[in-house]
């Protein structure tokens, strides 16, 4: 009828006649509510390289300051949001797709989203990355050596993939591929690790530097 109007639809992967509807408050109008600009920082790194407990760190520092963050960790979101999929290949990639695309919607809500999971394999990492604005998404790769992980093992995993009981365990018999281009490395120097608090500083001040500490 006249005056009528057409909304366009479209198909993205299994779902079909679906519409974008936008919304007259924007990312820009939350990151001024909040005094930040949403981004997701990504923790990446061997099982035991202390991922989670960086995570929580980064968390603390950054609600010190007065900005919002939330963690996405890769075994919390299995307790829910990925409690339907399995530890096999594909499972594992559409574990990180999943949290990749939450990660998103924390970034477009205006929160500091730091997500925290082994991600063994680039293109996984690279498929999240290219899913926000060039500069959102920082890469923080935790450079723990096998060894130090290992001695770690906080939940034994190492120990029964070591005696055959877990197959396709990442760093023993399945592979970790190491980011090439990762805005940040935090490496162990002589053996020697930085306390979580000080790596998490580290982190802050390139939030800092690269402005998304301020609206």
């Amino acid at each position: 009828s006249a005056g009528k109007k057409t909304v366009e639809v479209s198909t993205v992967g299994k779902s079909s006649n679906i519409a974008w509807h936008q919304c007259s408050v924007g990312k820009r109008d939350r990151e001024k509510l909040l005094n930040q600009k949403g981004c997701v920082v990504w923790i990446t790194g061997l099982s035991g390289s202390g991922k989670s407990t960086l995570a929580c760190s980064l968390s603390h520092a950054l609600h010190a300051r007065g900005k919002l963050s939330y963690i996405l960790d890769g075994d919390n979101c299995r307790h829910g949001l990925n409690r339907d999929l399995s530890f096999k290949a594909e499972d594992r990639a559409e574990n990180i797709r999943r949290i990749g695309e939450v990660a998103k919607l924390f970034c477009d809500a205006g929160f500091i989203s730091i997500a925290s999971l082994i991600s063994p394999f680039r293109n996984d990492r690279d498929a999240c990355r290219n899913l926000l604005p060039e500069g959102d998404f920082i890469e923080v790769y935790l450079d723990t050596p096998l060894e130090i992980c290992e001695a770690r093992d906080p939940k034994g995993l190492y120990k029964l993939a070591r005696a055959g009981k877990i197959k396709g365990f990442t760093g023993i018999d399945d592979p970790y591929e190491k980011p090439l281009n990762a805005e940040i490395v935090l490496e162990a120097v002589d053996g020697n690790c930085d306390s979580p608090n000080a790596m998490a500083e580290r982190i802050v001040s390139y939030l800092e530097w690269k402005g998304y500490l301020k609206a």
